[in-house]
């Protein structure tokens, strides 16, 4: 196992690059057919589009409620969840999320389906203008923008050298567009909650990579596979110990907005080690053979 470990990271080091970069062209498609056809790359919850979120808590599951809500305001798109008690598959309530309604129409047609008088007792309401959801948006867009712009120069400080430099930030770049793309592919809309899960995502990216640079490059007295397997043992533990957490948190949650974020940061550490392990390593393996560094 460990010659053809060997093998591959000696001899056919340019093949780690096609998953990855398969795998980074696919989400890029997808995101440009998704921004062509609806306007965003992303699907963006109330929180960041603006509209109403309405909460009814109930024990009654009322399974056929987003379609009847469908067939009354069929050019509007419900999104309908299930609040239970952590532990039990006991009902706490149900959440509703549309955009582009007034409040009082809202609570009036779900006063008729559900049968319900909604008091303040066992009804809330959230507004979010669509103004506030779309600023906060921007805003969020440029952080983001902005840790790559600051994470680049941190890097090319800390390397001195422009390949490995931009294999680190495009490592990053990758996992935040793939995690992205597949959280379309689910149907998962984002939040002002994942916006920050994908922040901390490239916190965690930007360390995998840099441990691996900085191993491969300036541990002069390893081999190259050694100075790759020794970061991989610190790095893997590092991110399984992370999805194991994170896949605990997520099922022991009960409140949606973590939920998304724990699961957002799961798939991003997956992405992550397709992309440190097979792209980032296959380009400092080259790039260290090039440079006659060991």
């Amino acid at each position: 196992m460990k010659e053809v470990f060997r093998k591959v990271y000696y001899k056919n080091h340019k093949k780690l690059f096609i998953i990855p970069i398969i795998l980074l062209l696919l989400a890029i498609i997808l995101l440009t057919i998704q921004g062509i056809t609806t306007g965003d790359i992303i699907q963006k919850d109330v929180s960041l589009k603006g509209g109403i979120t309405a909460t009814i808590y109930t024990q009654e599951p009322f399974p056929e409620l987003k379609q009847q809500l469908k067939e009354i305001f069929p050019e509007k798109e419900f999104i309908i969840r299930t609040l239970k008690q952590f532990g039990s598959d006991n009902n706490l309530g149900i959440s509703i999320e549309v955009s582009d309604i007034e409040q009082d129409e809202l609570k009036t047609t779900l006063e008729q389906l559900t049968n319900l008088e909604l008091t303040s007792d066992i009804y809330s309401i959230e507004i979010v203008g669509s103004s506030l959801g779309e600023n906060f948006y921007k805003q969020m867009m440029i952080a983001i923008l902005l840790a790559f712009i600051f994470m680049g120069i941190v890097v090319f400080i800390t390397f001195r050298s422009l390949i490995p430099s931009l294999t680190v930030v495009f490592a990053a770049f990758s996992d935040l567009v793939i995690t992205m793309a597949i959280l379309n592919i689910f149907n998962i809309r984002l939040s002002t909650a994942g916006i920050a899960a994908l922040l901390l995502l490239i916190g965690y990216s930007i360390d995998t990579n840099i441990l691996l640079t900085t191993r491969v490059l300036k541990d002069r007295t390893s081999s190259i596979f050694d100075s790759i397997k020794s970061s991989m043992k610190t790095g893997l533990t590092m991110s399984f110990t992370t999805i194991i957490a994170m896949s605990v948190a997520f099922f022991v949650a009960t409140s949606l907005v973590l939920k998304q974020m724990f699961l957002i940061i799961i798939i991003g550490l997956l992405i992550d080690i397709i992309i440190t392990y097979g792209m980032n390593a296959g380009v400092l393996v080259w790039y260290a053979k090039k440079r006659s560094l060991k």
